[in-house]
């Protein structure tokens, strides 16, 4: 791209298009295919599944572009107090200086691979490793904390099924928790953005706000694990 004169803020663009276009293409595609397994099971026609998987689409696509505009307006994702994008800003570390024009960190891309390698004679997943390194710590831990739980749940028995049983139940709830958070920071935002406010700051700001925030965070570990626990193996 930058030898046929795309360079600058409009190389960047480009970029960041043609691989937002390619990793989309890939994530529908990935899904299209469970989504067709499941439909052959239920006995659904490929036809019909495609017609709505294009309706899918558009809808989504339409949400998710409302919704970061809306984060935009917020939070903004420049600035002191913009959101936290750890994926955004490694990859703009490594758009910027190839269309720049500036020297590239090829000495640190080569030391990371060859960390990645020696990651992976060792047994260590590379990718997990690297997210655990960029992502900011305030996300980090409870990820920390999730894989804990997840190692908890899935060695309490010798029954192997039972261990699968119980990390995919922990899995689904996971997921569960993930998709309520993104809604409710949805939600959250289109509060701010309308001056609507239910909390005090000087709370917010308070010790016992946090002693609280820890104990919910107990709580919810406490429930995952629960609920995890209950899981009974497919016969």
């Amino acid at each position: 791209m930058v030898s046929v004169g795309l360079k600058g803020t409009s190389g960047m663009v480009a970029a960041l298009i043609i691989g937002g276009v390619v990793c989309t293409a890939l994530s529908m595609a990935g899904g299209f295919i469970t989504d067709l397994k499941i439909g052959y099971w239920l006995g659904s026609s490929p036809y019909k599944q495609q017609s709505f998987k294009f309706l899918g689409t558009l809808v989504s696509a339409a949400t998710v572009g409302g919704v970061i505009i809306l984060l935009n307006k917020t939070y903004g994702f420049v600035g002191p107090n913009a959101m936290i994008a750890p994926q955004a800003n490694a990859m703009a570390a490594v758009i910027e200086p190839l269309m720049s024009g500036h020297a590239a960190p090829w000495f640190l891309y080569l030391g990371g691979a060859f960390i990645a390698l020696i990651l992976l004679m060792v047994g260590v997943p590379a990718l997990p490793f690297a997210l655990g390194m960029y992502i900011p710590l305030e996300l980090n831990t409870p990820l920390l904390i999730g894989g804990l739980i997840a190692h908890f749940v899935s060695t309490r028995s010798k029954n192997e099924k039972l261990n699968n049983a119980r990390r995919e139940r922990g899995t689904l709830i996971a997921s569960g928790f993930i998709a309520g958070g993104a809604l409710m920071g949805v939600i959250s935002a289109v509060l701010r953005y309308f001056d609507i406010n239910f909390v005090k700051q000087a709370w917010f700001d308070s010790h016992p706000a946090e002693m609280l925030a820890l104990i919910m965070f107990a709580v919810l570990c406490g429930y995952m694990i629960w609920d995890s626990l209950r899981a009974k193996p497919e016969e």
